[in-house]
């Protein structure tokens, strides 16, 4: 089974439902038809019903929930939350009813907030910032949880590396240029996005442009450390580096440059110095390699709130919404 259709299949054994806000937006609504039909998630959309139906045409969105912010009848209980949760930062009720009337990304997050929804899928046609800045001010991050990060599920064809050519990609969407503890939090939670979501155990390598001490310089020691605080955190994990990409992936060139490394050569899970690194990473594999790219995916949030690339197709959004369902069920 493919890897989205095995996030399918999850997804289906505990149903979530999942809100779109950006619900004007064509790839969207094809999206939620397919969701829909497949009966991975539950879809809320938000708007007026009859032109997100105009906007839909040849579309199923029977069994889709649509909440227009002007006639919902939870909307004053919705306004009443949102402006306690920021009356510290000098919110009022008026403020906060005009944000959630005429933000839908506040909205829907609101909805997650509220036990509507298990999770919102937002950034089509909107930053990523637009999407993550609602979410990290309501729901903030888990409990346990140091840094709110990001990964994409990148998976290579007819690919031998990885497993079964299944990777997770860390961070390659939201932290700049993470420092030791950072890079190390951000290890530890893409660990268990990979069990979560690919469902075998994770094997994790610290990416660097030097393996075991081949190289000497500042960006490596920070690599080092980060290691060192990740084994410390989580001494259970098969977890390892510093590493070039190809002593991470490849078990011939592991052995040699890492020899009696549990990870070097066997590693899925890819973790990246830098934001840089990072997306420049996935990008590659995403055009030279045909790689599907799902992502950029969260963890660390309280409730599953998930950006897009704004150059997604409606497959793109097919994805990301089966796995926040799945991120939902934990």
């Amino acid at each position: 089974m493919s890897f989205l259709g095995s996030v399918i299949a999850q997804a289906k054994l505990d149903k979530k439902t999942i809100v779109l806000p950006e619900s004007y937006e064509r790839r969207s609504l094809d999206a939620a038809h397919e969701t829909l039909k497949e009966g991975a998630a539950g879809i809320v959309l938000i708007g007026k019903k009859e032109e997100i139906l105009a906007k839909a045409e040849g579309l199923d969105l029977s069994k889709a929930i649509f909440i227009d912010p002007s006639s919902y009848d939870k909307m004053d209980g919705l306004i009443d939350q949102f402006a306690e949760l920021r009356k510290n930062k000098g919110m009022t009720r008026e403020e906060a009813g005009n944000i959630l009337r005429n933000d839908p990304l506040y909205l829907g997050v609101m909805l997650v907030k509220a036990g509507v929804a298990d999770g919102m899928v937002s950034g089509a046609v909107h930053s990523t910032a637009d999407t993550l800045r609602p979410a990290l001010q309501i729901l903030k991050t888990k409990q346990g949880t140091k840094l709110v990060s990001a990964f994409f599920v990148i998976v290579v064809p007819d690919c031998r590396y990885g497993s079964d050519g299944v990777f997770i990609f860390a961070d390659s969407g939201l932290v700049q240029n993470p420092d030791p503890e950072e890079l190390a939090a951000i290890a530890v939670s893409a660990a268990g996005s990979f069990k979560q979501l690919v469902q075998k155990e994770p094997i994790v390598a610290m990416l660097s442009h030097s393996t075991k001490g081949s190289a000497k310089h500042p960006d490596v020691d920070k690599v080092i450390e980060a290691t060192k605080i990740a084994k410390s955190a989580a001494p259970g994990l098969l977890l390892d580096g510093e590493f070039q990409l190809d002593a991470a992936v490849d078990p011939a060139v592991g052995g040699m440059k890492a020899p009696g490394s549990n990870v070097a050569g066997r590693a899925n899970v890819l973790v990246f110095p830098d934001l840089d690194a990072g997306n420049i990473g996935y990008k590659l594999a995403q055009r030279l390699a045909k790689a599907e790219a799902y992502g950029p995916i969260t963890q660390g949030i309280a409730k599953p709130v998930n950006d897009l690339s704004r150059g997604c197709s409606a497959e793109d959004i097919v994805g990301v919404i089966a796995i926040t369902a799945v991120q939902a069920q934990e």
